[in-house]
């Protein structure tokens, strides 16, 4: 983050004097190259480097929670009830840093790129207003993004109900009955108690 900032604050200063010398007409080639590179290479790069920052903070879980709405979310990963979320935070089955984003963005091809246009939605809700009412998810929460890491895990797969009856299993795998069904709630919220 910090060289981008410095990098971006060293085209700038240059940008000011090639534009500067620009005024009084640019003699040489070299000066030319230079307004090139300063006015044309320098800010793809300056860009570059501020698309991926915000790429990795956009999957951070102070990003998720800094927001007014969002904060309880974020508070519920430490409640100490049995809500789904908090044990998955508090026992290390995802990563804690970026908690939200793996919770929250399906695996399937453009699934993270989809996860980011929906989170800069979030932040226009909240900067530009049209947020309104309950907050919800897109779309109902997919088994396929709870079976990646527990559909092939023996503690998954060795819990008689998840067994009983065997079809129950082929069912869960094919989206006809949802794991919130059992595992509700995701988030707990010291409120509603």
């Amino acid at each position: 983050m910090t060289w981008i900032l410095i990098l971006g604050a060293i085209a700038i200063i240059v940008l000011l004097l090639v534009l500067r010398r620009t005024a009084k007409a640019m003699a040489t080639r070299q000066e030319r190259l230079l307004a090139l590179v300063v006015m044309g290479i320098l800010p793809i790069f300056w860009l570059g480097g501020a698309v991926q920052y915000t790429d990795g903070a956009m999957k951070k879980v102070e990003f998720c929670t800094s927001c007014h709405v969002m904060e309880r979310y974020g508070e519920s990963l430490h409640a100490d009830e049995d809500a789904l979320a908090a044990t998955h935070f508090q026992n290390n089955r995802v990563d804690r840093e970026n908690a939200c984003y793996v919770c929250h963005t399906s695996y399937v091809a453009f699934g993270g790129v989809k996860a980011k246009i929906r989170g800069l939605r979030h932040v226009q809700a909240q900067y530009l207003g049209g947020h309104e009412g309950e907050i919800a998810l897109y779309e109902p929460y997919s088994n396929s993004d709870c079976l990646r890491c527990h559909g092939d895990a023996r503690s998954f797969l060795e819990q008689e109900w998840h067994n009983d009856p065997p079809e129950f299993l082929d069912e869960l795998r094919a989206g006809d009955v949802s794991c919130l069904e059992c595992h509700e709630p995701a988030h707990y919220f010291e409120d509603e108690s």
